[in-house]
């Protein structure tokens, strides 16, 4: 029976109201110290078997078009080789018609053995956004959450991806630093998107529901959450430090005190002011309460 997930399945706010392909299960790095999501022994990661894959796609044609968009899932479907992206791609073009963009999770390093040309061919078949969790710019920050990624693997994915005309969105962690790096992963978190000017731009506040032992263990004992002050502190340095010319910029994910929304850089000087607000005037302005909070 369609569809036939393996639970949990995660996807980005903005793929709400998108069929979601299950193309691979887990994440295949799936190291990073802040990260809970695909830790449960069903999310192990696998490649889905492509004549499943290729079946539900079939399958779906029979809900008709009440959707526009599909996201691959779950956590990084683009480590799939080249050739099964495209099979998928096209059987959803042959299948599922009225498709206006094709999405899916990104890590940087999917993209270092796909060249421009087939991530463009795979643009032209209809994958519209890659979605890519930088979480931070700064080498020694992602160095203790073993992101496995550096400011240069990053910028080189996105430059890629950009250069095959696919739109990216990139999700930056506010507090990841913890206290003792906060600013300096805010400052290069902001020069490598500068270098990237991204399509999209996000941010939420990192959480532990789990507990935070193994990002503790990983900053070597140095690492504690920010207050949510300090957070907004963090959050307006990356903002000032940020030199964008046309990115869309959220940090309205249900993780963070201070919803903000605009285009940077025309609405900069606004952002910076709710900020301002935020930081030396709490109490005047709406700010959601921890019950109001999520992941």
């Amino acid at each position: 029976m369609f569809p036939n997930y393996i639970e949990p399945v995660f996807r980005p706010p903005s793929e709400a109201r998108s069929l979601i392909l299950q193309v691979t299960n887990g994440c295949s790095w799936n190291q990073c110290t802040f990260c809970d999501m695909y830790t449960q022994p069903q999310k192990k990661f696998r490649a889905r078997d492509e004549a499943e894959v290729l079946e539900e796609i079939r399958q779906a044609a029979a809900i008709g078009p009440r959707f526009e968009k599909v996201f691959l899932a779950d956590g990084d479907a683009m480590v799939l080789p080249t050739r099964r992206l495209l099979n998928i791609l096209q059987a959803i073009r042959t299948h599922l018609p009225w498709v206006k963009r094709v999405g899916s999770y990104c890590l940087p390093r999917n993209i270092r053995k796909k060249t421009v040309a087939e991530l463009t061919e795979m643009r032209e078949l209809g994958l519209g956004i890659l979605y890519v969790g930088a979480e931070s710019g700064d080498d020694e920050v992602l160095g203790f959450i073993k992101k496995g990624e550096t400011w240069q693997s990053t910028l080189d994915a996105l430059l890629k991806i950009k250069q095959a005309g696919i739109a990216s969105s990139v999700m930056i962690l506010n507090g990841m630093g913890g206290v003792a790096y906060s600013e300096q992963h805010a400052r290069n978190s902001a020069l490598l998107m500068n270098e990237a000017q991204p399509e999209f731009l996000s941010t939420l506040i990192v959480s532990y529901p789990l507990g935070d032992q193994r990002v503790v263990d990983g900053f070597n004992g140095n690492y504690q959450l920010p207050s949510q002050h300090d957070l907004f502190v963090e959050l307006r340095l990356l903002i000032e430090t940020l030199e964008l010319t046309n990115t869309v910029f959220r940090s309205d994910h249900a993780s963070n005190y201070l919803p903000l929304k605009g285009t940077l850089g025309q609405d900069k000087v606004t952002l910076l002011a709710q900020l301002d607000a935020a930081i030396h005037t709490p109490e005047r302005i709406r700010l959601r309460q921890e019950w109001q909070r999520g992941l």
